[in-house]
């Protein structure tokens, strides 16, 4: 935020009416022209603004008197779209309060931006007559203010659908206005989507709707080629869908294609785009907005976000459905498709289903809830799209939602969207997880913060935000109020090992409120490895220390939101030091009860907590029940196995993450699940391994094996293995709010021979290899999607990586704290088959991403794309990434091979640790479009060897 001098002005424009169904013309006023008073004030002190200017001031010492306020003159009645330019670095939502001449009041909600040197836009639509008004952002007593003005884009909003000439529209990246065939309106068309623009070309169309949601937007367009072409659709900057233009008969004949995209009330820009990913080679005529559809009630989850196997696929073919598509293809058995939704509490919701039924008869599906089958559901025969409710218990958070086609179901029916009444949408990126992290560096404390460092090996480059809190005398604590209810923590901490490398122990106390509450047993048997890279032991002598942290929970009652919750280094508290990363805390459900048609693990002669070896009771129990429909459950207990828990088409489930515990006995041994083949599911309990370092002989993963279409993996935690989750291979298996944490090898990971399958609002954290990873060195990987999850310091490799394959998708991820040998996303050819189609990374953020690999003595950047094995010249699309602060380079390109196809569009770049865009030693070409490079310390684009970037609308700072 910046506070300068104050300069009065005032900017007076006039609207003219609008005749025709074409683009609405916008008129900007900027900010800094603007009246200002209460210590708003004009500053240039951050990049990226327009004009001469912003404005800032809007602090809390000048709540209740800041305020910018625009004069506009209109020349007829009407209603006028107000587009405010502004950046919001806090990190959080902000308000203002929005006046019109003497009107009411209305508070606005700017959703926060990137850093203070981004810029977003936020819509609103209000009546104005014809004459002068004053239209005002003030700092009210109720608004949360702490932002900056950059402008104010007003334009005559269109009361109905309106057709805008692609001529008119915004061109860039090669296409231009053509005449030369026939049949098109307008004065013109646009050519130019060739091969040579490839990942540049765009056509960007300014719309203005008088109200938000999924709009019918119709593109009239011809494709000559005789075959089906394809262009990306971007939604005011984001990523909404890629196109299928089907061939028309020649070059003078036109077709239309209409897709709904979701429009906010006000001005919007619709982009055509030839992505790295597209066929393009098409032209436009123009495109036609039709009428926002009705939005359903509840919160709505699309088919087009949900996860298919087994049979269904997106179409588009009927009409008057809300959203991008619908789900068609359930009439084979086993056809599924699972929805994740979000509850704000545990209890009884309204689900509605939304589908499409004009067999002329009843249609039957099943419903499960978070893989459990809740009873069939009936969808009766009628015209257009239609709907049925069930009543469903839904938990706290995430659920999964799934219809599928079961023996005895019919299935002859199109899924469109599903709805829950009083619903909460997931979370935008990242995973939506069921705890609050407080990181201790921001709590209260009398101990001593750590500074922020990034140098390797330390603790504080383990760290979230490379910060932590360290309590050293007896007495010191960190303690942290808590924001909502909660009756558990995680801990993320460090206490120093024995100097001989052997296991130290030490507990920690726990207060609420005052009122010690328990102590936490604290061990560094799973932590502080000692070595240079892969290879590392609990032996001092076998190098640097590093892989510092470890984690504990605890249940420890039901405390109400502002609650403090103290960790207290009291005089029985022996370590040395106690190193507090994070807290996270959370209300966890009640045990769960064992649900229909499964059989208690007690029936085969197994005792909860008797310390007993359960290995072998356990795998007879799984075959005895293999293939017959019931499944395998595990009340409240601790189960010790020692050896590999095996199984095949087959569901094990337990009573609660935080209740039922599979516990490894074999030290670096084979303990863990592993799936032999069939449909298979794994839910609601712990996996707790006894791995103590990587050794790639040894050791087992969490859950292993061979997976069918239909198997699930839901509310699995797993922790101290070799590996979270490993497919062998497998085909549609949906694995969702899995936590895997303090692993000594990869996460999750997909191998050669995996194939439409899914990771999904999920958390990985603390691991010693990717945390995510795509990988063929057994086979193809194809179809697959890591998408909303939460990805925390990777140790040694990379926070996402994706190794050859085609037709993956990697999005909506959060990555932060790379530690070593790795960036945030790699795209590589370093192991496996090379790269057989289209890769895309979209709306991903990397937040100190990156690292220092000291075996190669070489910088990575956040997002490292290498070709070193094999070159990648299949098409590789990034679109709407933000990379911020990393720790190196943000982009890097590297390994002396050729990377071509590669796009990078619309991907925001803040505070590069050394260059934004660094490109060592390798042939091709990028195109890059919309890419904006800002505070980068050694500057935008190192490209010594001048390698090719062929550069579209939009790029700045390199």
């Amino acid at each position: 935020m910046s506070l300068h001098r104050l300069f009065p002005l005032i900017l007076v424009v006039a609207l003219l009416p609008f005749g025709s169904a074409h683009a609405a013309t916008s008129i900007r006023l900027e900010a800094e022209n603007a009246a200002l008073s209460g210590g708003a004030v004009v500053a240039s002190d951050h990049s990226g603004y327009s004009g001469t200017g912003f404005v800032a001031g809007y602090t809390d010492g000048n709540k209740a008197t800041a305020k910018t306020t625009f004069t506009v003159s209109t020349a007829s009645t009407g209603s006028y779209s107000l587009t405010l330019g502004y950046a919001n670095g806090t990190g959080s939502a902000k308000t203002l309060t929005l006046t019109v001449d003497s009107g009411s009041p209305q508070q606005i909600t700017l959703p926060a931006t990137a850093n203070w040197d981004s810029w977003a836009t936020i819509n609103s639509v209000v009546s104005l007559g014809a004459g002068s008004h004053s239209v005002s952002y003030s700092f009210g007593t109720a608004d949360s203010g702490n932002l900056n003005l950059d402008y104010l884009d007003v334009a005559q909003a269109m009361a109905a659908a309106g057709t805008y000439e692609a001529e008119n529209a915004a061109l860039s990246g090669g296409v231009v206005v053509a005449g030369d065939h026939s049949g098109y309106s307008g004065t013109g068309f646009v050519a130019g989507y060739t091969d040579g623009n490839k990942g540049i070309a765009a056509t960007a169309f300014t719309v203005t709707t008088t109200a938000a949601g999924s709009t019918p937007v119709t593109l009239r367009y011809a494709n000559g080629t005789g075959a089906t072409m394809t262009l990306s659709v971007y939604t005011n900057g984001s990523k909404t869908l890629q196109t299928v233009l089907a061939a028309t008969a020649d070059w003078n004949t036109w077709a239309t294609k209409t897709e709904n995209l979701p429009l906010d009330a006000g001005t919007n820009t619709i982009t055509y785009e030839f992505d790295t990913t597209d066929t393009g080679n098409v032209n436009l005529d123009d495109i036609t907005v039709g009428t926002p559809l009705p939005t359903p009630s509840g919160q709505v989850y699309p088919a087009a976000s949900a996860f298919a196997a087994g049979g269904p696929t997106m179409a588009t073919a009927l009409s008057g459905y809300y959203g991008p598509g619908y789900l068609t293809g359930f009439t084979t058995q086993g056809a599924l498709a699972d929805f994740t939704v979000n509850a704000p509490t545990t209890g009884t919701y309204p689900v509605t289903v939304a589908y499409a039924n004009s067999t002329g008869s009843s249609q039957t599906v099943s419903l499960y809830l978070n893989g459990i089958k809740n009873g069939q559901l009936s969808a009766a025969s009628g015209s257009g799209w239609l709907t049925l409710t069930a009543n469903v218990s839904l938990r706290a958070g995430v659920n999964v939602v799934g219809l599928k086609t079961d023996s005895g179901d019919s299935g002859n029916l199109a899924v469109n969207y599903i709805a829950v009444a009083g619903g909460q949408p997931l979370a935008g990126r990242g995973a939506t997880t069921p705890y609050t992290e407080y990181p201790a560096a921001a709590a209260q404390t009398n101990g001593t913060v750590l500074p922020a460092s990034t140098t390797y090996p330390s603790l504080q480059a383990e760290s979230t935000g490379r910060r932590a809190v360290q309590l050293t005398s007896t007495g010191q604590y960190v303690q942290f109020t808590l924001t909502k209810a909660a009756n558990a923590i995680v801990v993320r901490y460090s206490i120093p090992d024995n100097s001989d490398g052997s296991t130290a122990t030490a507990p920690l106390a726990v207060y609420a409120s005052g009122n010690h509450i328990t102590d936490l047993a604290l061990t560094t048997k799973y932590s502080w490895l000692y070595g240079g890279g892969y290879t590392d032991t609990h032996d001092p002598s076998n190098g640097p220390a590093h892989h510092f942290y470890d984690e504990t929970r605890a249940l420890i009652g039901s405390q109400p939101a502002g609650t403090v919750i103290k960790l207290q280094k009291d005089s029985a508290d022996t370590a040395a030091s106690y190193t507090i990363d994070v807290l996270d805390a959370e209300q966890v459900d009640p045990a769960y009860t064992m649900p229909a048609n499964f059989k208690s693990i007690t029936d085969f002669g197994v005792t909860p907590n008797s310390g007993a070896d359960d290995t072998s009771a356990i795998n007879r129990a799984l075959s005895s029940l293999s293939g017959t429909g019931t499944g395998l459950w595990f009340p409240t207990g601790t189960y010790n196995i020692s050896g590999q828990i095996s199984m095949a088409n087959v569901a094990l489930r337990g009573a609660g993450q935080w209740y039922a515990t599979l516990q490894s006995t074999a030290v670096n041994g084979a303990g863990g699940l592993f799936a032999t083949s069939g449909v298979n599911q794994i839910a609601d309990l712990t996996v707790a391994g006894d791995q103590t370092d990587r050794n790639n002989n040894a050791g087992a993963a969490g859950v292993e094996g061979n997976f069918s279409a239909g198997s699930l993996i839901f509310d699995v935690w797993i922790e101290h293995t070799k590996v979270g989750i490993w497919t062998d291979a497998g085909n549609g298996l949906d694995v969702v709010n899995a936590r895997v944490r303090d692993v000594f090898a990869d996460g999750v990971h997909f191998n050669g021979g995996t194939t439409n399958s899914r990771v999904a609002q999920s958390v990985v954290r603390n691991a010693g290899d990717d945390e995510l990873a795509l990988d063929t060195e057994n086979g193809n990987v194809t179809g697959c999607v890591l998408a909303n999850n939460t990805v925390q310091s990777p140790i040694q490799a990379n926070g996402i990586g994706v190794y050859g394959g085609g037709n993956n998708l990697v999005a909506d991820n959060l990555v932060a704290d790379t530690v070593a040998f790795g960036s945030g996303i790699t795209v590589s050819t370093a192991f496996g088959g090379g790269f057989t189609g289209p890769t895309t990374v979209q709306d991903n953020t990397l937040t100190r991403a990156g690292s220092f690999n000291s075996n190669w003595g070489s910088a990575l950047g956040a997002l490292w794309i290498y070709a070193n094995q094999l070159d990648i010249t299949q098409p590789v699309l990034v679109a709407g990434t933000a990379i911020d602060n990393s720790t190196y380079q943000a982009v890097l390109l590297s390994y002396a091979k050729q990377i071509s196809n590669l796009g990078l569009t619309q991907d925001t770049i803040s505070g590069a640790g050394t260059y934004g865009i660094d490109i060592e030693d390798v042939t091709g070409s990028m195109a890059a479009e919309g890419v904006t490079v800002s505070g980068a310390q050694s500057g935008g684009l190192n490209n010594p060897n001048g390698y090719t970037i062929n550069r579209g609308a939009g790029d700045s700072g390199f």
